[in-house]
């Protein structure tokens, strides 16, 4: 794994020299996503600068550097991924006449760029990628991102010049670096706790979108593809759907799942596992633990706050499947002492609350290992989120509620502050009560008689209306919510999955586990969005996702062969901290600081009226605003300490 980053000037104002300082200083500012060397290539003819900063996974002699040229010269590339079929196409290129210097999956590509062109060779592909292409015969400049968004890819223009890199840091290293916020990204974020593409926080900044890539002329003009799009898979999908029974399914879905992990079990460094003891990260356990021949090493996070502890389930599992199993318990001041990390970690805003274990988790890990598997991506593809089950259930029967009763409900439900309704929940057994039911029930009380559409966005956003928070925005429609693209799905269940796939997925869980883990020079795999079974999860029918109000029923029936069910059937509950409770305690000063409203007057983005009515909300114990909270102090934390970073990057620019 590696950051990449470069540009191309289409005015070709620098020579050589200039050139390649301006390329090795963009990829020393990602050094921590590639800490075993750094290299650059430039062609002063085109304007062209390409940087790396190498984390050796595969082949971890010189014949793996990068930027790499292919054997004609024709070809140079810098890369960030994974490609697990490289074997495969190695073996065909050799069929076809190339030779290979070294054993790294970055040569396959390069060679196949050759040989079959970057979209044809990318078409050929099983892996998670992103990366920098340049055709010198050509003079276009490629940029490319993996089907489902695993690896990032950010462009743009800065002082003329067209810009590339794996993370926005890379760009204050570049003279002219000074960009201004995007007011309607800053709405779409306070809605959702992360920016979503093609935005990014910054006018003139985008991201490359899953399963695009972008050409650029060495004039600047720019041309986008998309090779892979989820929306036709799907409904190609929902289209054809299997006619299989529960046999076959589990047994078809087992034979990709295996082939998925153990192809990202290959490494030429230590390899691992982040188990959590639910059910995608123990389904990945069991099948890496069932093709080793000797224990895998597995890795937990805990905590002692009951509510938020996965370790002691996850430990049970790791005991019962034999692995080498690692576990870390973590004191609240050990996890609050990563948030002031967490601005220059994201770069842009970011509110995931769980960023902050995620981190911990991948920190602990990257002191055994430097490669992780994953089980993100179970939740979107097999319907594991509330929401899409009983949560799903119950929103439909609610809209059959005449409008003054759901009014009536809504109003006795959220009359009561979350922490009543928890204590009231605590006579239930600790097995079959849900997790933050007080949390759960406000937010039921939000959505009472709601269309489809008004129950999901209620359930994604923290608070509804944020995006009126920001001077000179309107509310955000994301493509996924146009009717062009909802007519495609027939039912809610299968629109849900979709709009959680394309925003939410790529956005927010996996730029979670990337920066996290990248942070401390950890590769994470994720064998779950192989495209693959992708695509197979979108040809099955409703019943082998939801069956009797319980999601995942599938992937539930293939962990069951490999651990026994008692083990790991367990209400839903998130991978989190109790920030509630830090925001009323430890970290209420450092939220004060960030809050305060003439503050945020000065700076003009936010009106902080409202803002400052939910913080007191929130302080009283009245009401539980945790999350919109959250996306208020991160978009701040990000902006104060972005204005100090900025000045400190141009001081020390070439």
């Amino acid at each position: 794994m590696c950051g990449f980053a470069g540009f191309l000037d289409p005015k070709r104002r620098s020579g050589d020299n200039e050139l390649h300082a301006l390329a090795l200083s963009m990829a020393g500012a990602l050094r921590h996503r590639g800490p075993d060397a750094q290299g650059a290539w430039v062609d002063e003819g085109s304007g062209v600068a390409l940087g790396h900063a190498r984390l050796s996974i595969i082949d971890l002699s010189a014949a793996g550097a990068q930027p790499m040229h292919s054997a004609n010269g024709r070809f140079v590339l810098s890369y960030n991924g994974e490609i697990y079929n490289a074997g495969e196409l190695r073996a065909e290129l050799e069929r076809a006449g190339h030779t290979f210097r070294g054993h790294s999956d970055t040569e396959v590509l390069v060679e196949g760029f050759a040989e079959w062109g970057v979209c044809g060779t990318i078409e050929r592909t099983i892996g998670m990628f992103a990366f920098a292409a340049f055709d010198r015969k050509e003079r276009v400049l490629t940029l490319a991102r993996d089907r489902l968004g695993i690896k990032p890819v950010y462009w743009g223009r800065v002082d003329g010049r067209m810009v590339f890199a794996s993370e926005m840091k890379a760009f204050a290293a570049l003279p002219g670096f000074a960009p201004a916020i995007d007011r309607q990204a800053l709405a779409s974020y306070l809605c959702t706790g992360y920016v979503p593409a093609p935005a990014s926080i910054y006018k003139d900044i985008q991201k490359l979108e899953p399963g695009s890539l972008l050409e650029i002329r060495d004039d600047g003009e720019t041309r986008s593809e998309r090779y892979w799009s989820l929306l036709e898979v799907a409904t190609r999908g929902q289209a054809a759907l299997l006619d299989i029974n529960d046999e076959d399914a589990c047994e078809r879905l087992e034979t990709l799942l295996t082939d998925a992990v153990t192809r990202r079990m290959v490494a030429d460094v230590p390899l691992g596992v982040f188990l959590s003891g639910g059910i995608d990260s123990s389904t990945v356990t069991a099948l890496m633990q069932a093709n080793s021949p000797s224990p895998i090493k597995s890795f937990s996070i805990g905590f002692h706050e009951s509510d938020y502890n996965e370790a002691a389930q996850a430990k049970t599992v790791a005991a019962h499947l034999g692995t080498d199993h690692t576990e870390l318990y973590v004191t609240a001041e050990e996890a609050q002492g990563v948030v002031p990390k967490l601005p220059e970690i994201y770069d842009e805003p970011f509110a995931d609350v769980s960023q902050i274990p995620t981190f911990l988790v991948s920190e602990m890990t990257r002191k055994h290992v430097t490669v992780a598997l994953s089980g993100d991506g179970g939740d979107e593809l097999f319907a594991g989120y509330n929401r899409y089950g009983q949560g799903l259930q119950v929103a439909r029967a609610l809209q059959m509620l005449p409008g003054p009763l759901a009014g009536c409900v809504s109003r006795m439900i959220g009359a009561l502050p979350p922490s009543t309704w928890d204590r009231v929940f605590g006579v239930v057994p600790a097995g079959m009560r849900p997790r933050q039911v007080g949390e759960k029930l406000q937010k039921l009380s939000a959505v009472l008689g709601e269309d489809a559409e008004d129950y999901y966005r209620t359930l994604i956003s923290p608070w509804g209306h944020a995006w009126s928070l920001v001077k000179g925005a309107s509310r955000p429609e994301p493509p996924a919510f146009s009717e062009a693209v909802r007519s495609r799905f027939e039912d809610e269940l299968s629109w849900m999955q979709y709009a959680d796939s394309v925003t939410y997925l790529p956005d927010d869980i996996l730029t979670k586990v990337d920066r996290a883990s990248m942070a401390v020079s950890l590769e994470a795999r994720v064998p779950l969005l192989d495209h693959r079974i992708v695509s197979f999860a979108w040809q099955l029918p409703e019943d082998f996702k939801i069956r009797d109000g319980q999601g995942k029923w599938l992937l539930r029936q293939l962990l069951h062969k490999y651990v026994p069910e008692k083990l790991v059937e367990r209400p839903k509950m998130g991978f989190g901290v109790p920030i509630d409770a830090w925001l009323r305690g430890p970290l209420k000063e450092w939220a004060d600081d960030l809050l305060d409203p003439h503050a945020m007057a000065r700076a003009g983005f936010l009106d902080p009226g409202p803002i400052q009515e939910k913080w007191a909300e929130h302080l009283s114990g009245r009401r539980n605003w945790q999350h919109f909270l959250w996306n208020v102090l991160m978009f701040e934390a990000w902006f104060h300490a972005q204005k100090a970073y900025r000045h400190s990057s141009a001081s020390n620019r070439v």
